[in-house]
């Protein structure tokens, strides 16, 4: 069993997915796999980056980031971040972001999951996500992780925890231990909380990356076809005969070709680009659609709404001598030689790195009783008046206030990493810095109240979408970002981790900074952890809701959204696990619906 690469297209398929990413690529192996009688096909905007080694090796994770592997999206300048414009990084490739990202595999806690049913979504929760994730992953046991909850052992992902840890990087869960944070050694199983060491998508036996692309994509049977460099210009609606609702008959690719769909369009383009193929085949709000030159055929408010993403902040220190980093790798080309033959021998290099190193906390354990409660207060203060027409902004807020209050519920993430990943970049040659090397800690706002949107700004699919992520657009975002600052900054001055830099690269702000100086510096700071969701949320339509329980677009019979654009609300966690969840489910309704259907 095989799908077939191929991009000359039939006339008419069974099922047709839009997107051949994270998501889209799961979906559609489990429709090949459990309705073999049916014809799929996969239709990818990028290319096939199997042999790639800037996306299979760990230890260069980030060197796909700009480059043809990526859609390379900006952001409109952000009003929060003292007008900068923000990367907006998004795999373009099979396997999508799956084969982009840092190949970080964690779950949030159980109520963040739970919240989905709450919010008019029956049969959304942790019980069925966990089920649905497990079915994912094939996890090798590790002494670094110490449960079965949570876990999946037969999945098409590979996942470890990476056997490549430096030795200063051991000094990680001590020193969170010493400031309250606890060892979690079960962290996939509903309890995120703690300092530990977290799996990560790498195949144990060749140490490469495991991902959409190469785990599921070979499982899948002649009956998926596979176009890649292809471009969906619209999905095309026809009246249904038999409910007011759309059908999607099929699809237009950017040549003009129609491609017919006899049961199913499942559109996975992600949390960017799903909401603007919507609005690009006439579905969304009327000023928006009308301002780009589309006739409005579904009226639905919510597409391109509700974009939430997590927000960073970080700290590099340069570490003492005797102490070694992967930015080795950037300056010491016999060193890199030498790390990657034993990478392509199979033993234990530099190049197997990946980031590994994390805590989960809450406000208390982050900050203290009275000034968790500071931020709590600051978060509950009444919305801005421009929120009072977004008919999510309450239900979407109040789910976030009832997180804020739950103290199972991380906050914060803090990461470790292995090198200088920080907004001041390695120095030059020319700096007397070169050839130092660096390790950073990046704070990440889990539960940031800001919400943007992003929308279509023309019927040419070449133009890029205007992407607002709105970052630090509330008062409550600021704070915690400080707050989140100050945190890493404490946990870098905590023994033993204080004891093996020298200098601090950055922020490097005097001890006594105020802390306008310091909202000042988040501002010029902070970035994206490049995790957005939200903007086809699964909400009622009232509700400023895009797709039903059943991911179908309202105002549609047959048109399906499966991807992150469809969480309502930003978990406390990396969103792939989730994604791929959501992929499961997603097949699961579709097999249903054919088999109920007779189709």
């Amino acid at each position: 069993m095989a799908p077939v690469y191929d991009n000359k297209a039939q006339a008419a398929y069974d099922y047709i997915v839009v997107g051949g990413g994270t998501a889209g690529a799961a979906v559609a192996t489990r429709l090949s796999q459990t309705l073999p009688d049916k014809a799929i096909l996969l239709i990818e905007a990028g290319a096939s980056a199997l042999d790639d080694p800037n996306v299979n090796i760990p230890g260069l994770f980030g060197r796909a980031f700009a480059t043809s592997l990526d859609w390379n999206f900006a952001s409109v300048p952000q009003a929060g971040l003292n007008n900068r414009v923000t990367q907006v990084n998004r795999g373009k490739m099979l396997g999508g972001s799956s084969g982009l990202n840092i190949m970080v595999w964690d779950r949030a806690s159980a109520p963040e999951y739970d919240a989905w049913e709450k919010l008019g979504n029956p049969g959304w929760n942790w019980e069925s996500m966990v089920a649905a994730m497990t079915k994912v992953e094939a996890f090798t046991p590790s002494p670094d992780y110490g449960g079965t909850a949570g876990v999946g052992t037969a999945g098409p992902v590979k996942t470890i925890i990476n056997p490549y840890v430096p030795e200063h990087a051991k000094l990680w869960i001590p020193t969170l231990n010493s400031l309250g944070v606890p060892l979690n050694l079960e962290s996939l199983g509903g309890n995120p909380l703690g300092a530990m060491f977290q799996p990560n998508t790498i195949d144990p036996k060749t140490y490469t990356r495991t991902y959409a692309a190469n785990g599921y994509l070979p499982a899948a049977g002649p009956n998926l076809q596979i176009m890649t460099d292809t471009r969906v210009a619209k999905i095309n609606l026809d009246a249904s005969p038999a409910s007011p609702n759309r059908t999607a008959t099929g699809v237009t690719l950017q040549d003009g070709t129609v491609i017919h769909a006899r049961n199913e369009v499942i559109l996975s383009a992600g949390s960017i680009q799903s909401p603007g193929l919507l609005e690009l085949s006439g579905i969304g709000q009327k000023a928006v659609l009308d301002a780009a030159g589309i006739a409005q055929v579904v009226d639905l408010p919510g597409v391109g709404e509700n974009l939430q993403d997590h927000v960073r902040v970080q700290a590099t220190y340069q570490l003492k001598d005797g102490y070694t980093s992967n930015d080795r790798l950037r300056f010491d080309q016999a060193a890199a030689g030498e790390q990657m033959a034993l990478f392509r021998a199979g033993q234990l290099s530099m190049f197997d790195y990946s980031l590994s190193s994390f805590a989960f906390t809450n406000w208390e354990q982050t900050v203290g009783e009275t000034a968790a409660a500071a931020l709590t207060a600051l978060a509950t203060q009444p919305a801005a008046p421009s929120l009072a027409s977004d008919p999510s902004a309450a239900t979407v807020t109040a789910a976030k206030l009832a997180f804020l209050a739950n103290a199972a519920v991380p906050q914060v993430e803090l990461i470790y990493a292995n090198a200088n990943v920080g907004i001041k970049r390695y120095p030059l040659p020319d700096n007397p810095l070169y050839g130092q090397q660096f390790v950073t800690i990046m704070g990440g706002l889990m539960q940031p109240l800001s919400r943007g949107r992003v929308h279509v700004t023309s019927t040419n699919i070449d133009s890029p979408p205007a992407i607002d992520p709105n970052h630090l657009g509330s008062a409550y975002d600021v704070a915690a970002t400080v707050a989140i600052m100050h945190f890493v900054r404490h946990v870098a001055n905590t023994p033993p981790l204080r004891d093996l830099w020298a200098a601090e690269y950055e922020p490097a702000l005097d001890a006594g900074a105020s802390e306008d100086e310091w909202r000042s510096y988040v501002r010029d700071t902070a970035g994206s952890i490049f995790h957005p969701v939200g903007t086809c949320a699964m909400l009622p339509r009232a509700l400023g809701g895009v797709v039903s329980p059943e991911l179908t677009v309202y105002g549609t019979a047959n048109l399906r959204v499966v991807d992150a654009s469809v969480m309502p609300v930003l978990l406390s966690a990396h969103p792939q696990t989730a994604v791929y969840g959501i992929a499961e489910r997603a097949a699961e309704f579709i097999v249903r619906d054919c088999k109920a259907g007779g189709r």
